[in-house]
């Protein structure tokens, strides 16, 4: 097996005869020893989907510094974890004027990489080059401006080559249109 680290910090890529295996378990490690989250209870999921992140005008205000040097630690483990894309571009939408529920937000992504430090991108060598694409919407679910999320991701064949997840443009008037316009991007 051959281990590159690559210039950016964090970034890993483990190469074995089969494979190729992209992770930043090490920036995981890193980041949750900086913002103190190493001996903290760990959490299912990156996002709480009882507790929708909302404008919250009259709640506390968190210490800004604080909140976007957080949110900028995980926007660079997005280049690895796909699984935390949605979760952390909708808490980096408050880094304004960021209230205490957007800061329990986004400790709740750092409880779940606690729980999930070695997740990445695998790519195998022996499978197909279909190119195959998925994509959904969510109709209306930004509960500040009601417009919908287009997600999406594109795999040459099983191996994950593109993802995004993106707020849209306009304001959809039904479950259909939004599809047609997440169809469309």
């Amino acid at each position: 097996m051959v281990c590159i680290k690559l210039q950016e910090p964090g970034l890993e890529v483990k190469q074995k005869e089969d494979e190729i295996f992209i992770s930043q378990d090490k920036y995981v490690a890193e980041i949750l020893r900086k913002f103190s989250f190493t001996d903290v209870k760990t959490a299912s999921t990156p996002m709480d989907i009882d507790k929708p992140l909302l404008k919250d005008s009259d709640g506390d205000d968190a210490d800004v510094y604080l909140y976007r040097s957080m949110i900028r630690s995980l926007m660079y483990l997005t280049s690895s974890r796909p699984d935390i894309m949605f979760v952390v571009c909708g808490c980096a939408r408050f880094q304004v004027l960021p209230k205490d529920s957007h800061l329990h937000a986004v400790k709740r992504i750092f409880r779940y990489l606690k729980g999930q430090p070695k997740l990445g991108l695998w790519y195998p060598r022996d499978s197909s080059i279909d190119l195959v694409a998925y994509f959904d919407s969510d109709y209306a679910r930004a509960s500040l401006d009601r417009k919908s999320t287009t997600g999406g991701c594109q795999f040459l064949g099983c191996r994950l080559i593109l993802w995004q997840c993106k707020k849209q443009s306009v304001v959809a008037t039904s479950s259909i249109e939004a599809e047609y316009v997440a169809a469309a991007s």
